[in-house]
């Protein structure tokens, strides 16, 4: 069964992020879904064929956690993305914010701290589906760093891609905009 794209232009208009962004944005989480559905039909093929002791057959295992990532991670973007950006006071969000971190104000400085880092890749919330503390995490590929055992909660794309052609180098300003659109329903459905 193919991984399906998913429609995010109910996200069209929102405040501090132009169509042209949007639309590039999806556009480029279009190819993800596309390619993560190319590698699991080629690795299917070549399971079947008796093929996966080859080179090729590495090479798009390898892949594939680009691709697939690629595309969730740009899901959780989009589904996290969409809100009034205001922050519910008395939720089991704000409870578990601060335990892990003391103080909302001091997750939020971390966050956006973290976000504005030299680099591309990601910067995420997470929370160990174990002990059930958040952690910021920089995420520098989409295949690489994500700590095991954790849930994403909040998903912050800082590649270039995300806030270039409205903002250039200013990413601090991308971040406020993006701050401002946060559906925090959103990311408390994924808390645990």
């Amino acid at each position: 069964m193919a991984y399906e794209v998913k429609d995010y232009s109910k996200l069209i208009g929102m405040q501090g992020f132009s169509d042209a962004l949007l639309k590039n944005h999806f556009t480029l989480y279009q190819g993800y879904v596309t390619n993560t559905n190319k590698v699991l039909e080629t690795l299917e093929i070549m399971l079947k064929d008796g093929k996966t002791g080859t080179p090729e057959y590495a090479e798009l295992k390898r892949r594939l956690g680009w691709e697939w990532n690629g595309a969730r991670l740009h899901e959780y973007y989009f589904e996290n993305l969409g809100g009034n950006g205001v922050f519910p006071k008395g939720s089991k969000l704000e409870t578990l914010i601060n335990e892990s971190f003391g103080s909302f104000e001091n997750w939020l400085k971390d966050f956006k701290t973290t976000g504005t880092m030299r680099g591309i890749g990601w910067v995420i919330l997470y929370q160990d589906i174990i002990s059930k503390k958040l952690i910021n995490f920089w995420i520098n590929e989409h295949d690489t760093g994500h700590p095991s055992g954790c849930n994403p909660l909040l998903v912050m794309d800082v590649f270039e891609h995300a806030f270039m052609i409205d903002y250039g180098l200013k990413r601090a300003d991308y971040i406020e905009a993006f701050f401002k659109n946060i559906n925090w329903s959103e990311v408390e459905k994924r808390t645990k």
